[in-house]
């Protein structure tokens, strides 16, 4: 999604009251034509549904914000493949955690989450129980290497959609 998308789905979001075409496309640094056409795209692509004689932001459109919205530096989950051994991979959110767990090791992705790291962040940080217990539950399959690569992913795409949105 283009940062100028998130920021159209941003400022509906965040909006206390009606604008008119004018106010909403200075608000998102558009003119009037290419904020309208934005709108359009969002929607044809289910990020917006008609609501009146406005637009809202639907799940997909919600999730879109959610996936992208950054912890401050120092709240990132940083990559390790072992104590004391980083990999230089952090994530700040939830579509960076995504796209990190895709290329990581999948010896950091066991170390993670054998130790409940991946639980602990998403659960304290992110502050999302439902994807915390989730991921928390996947430490009883016993499951390594690739098959928890794909497991976890699956997990965090059943609960965002993130791969719809990717």
């Amino acid at each position: 999604m283009k940062e100028q998308q998130l920021k159209i789905l941003k400022v509906m979001n965040e909006a206390t009251s009606r604008m008119d075409i004018n106010m909403f496309a200075q608000a998102v640094n558009l003119t009037p034509e290419q904020a309208i056409e934005q709108v359009h795209i969002l929607a044809n692509e289910a990020f917006l549904r008609k609501v009146g004689a406005g637009y809202g932001l639907t799940e997909k459109g919600k999730n879109a914000l959610k996936i992208s919205a950054q912890v401050p530096e120092e709240k990132a989950f940083c990559f390790y493949v072992a104590f004391d051994k980083p990999l230089g991979f952090s994530s700040r959110s939830i579509e960076e955690f995504y796209r990190t767990i895709k290329q990581v090791t999948s010896d950091s992705i066991d170390f993670h989450l054998y130790r409940g790291d991946f639980e602990r962040w998403i659960e304290e940080v992110l502050q999302d129980n439902e994807l915390a217990d989730v991921v928390g539950e996947l430490e009883g399959y016993g499951l390594t290497g690739e098959e928890l690569r794909k497991a976890l992913l699956k997990a965090i795409d059943a609960r965002y959609g993130v791969g719809d949105l990717l």
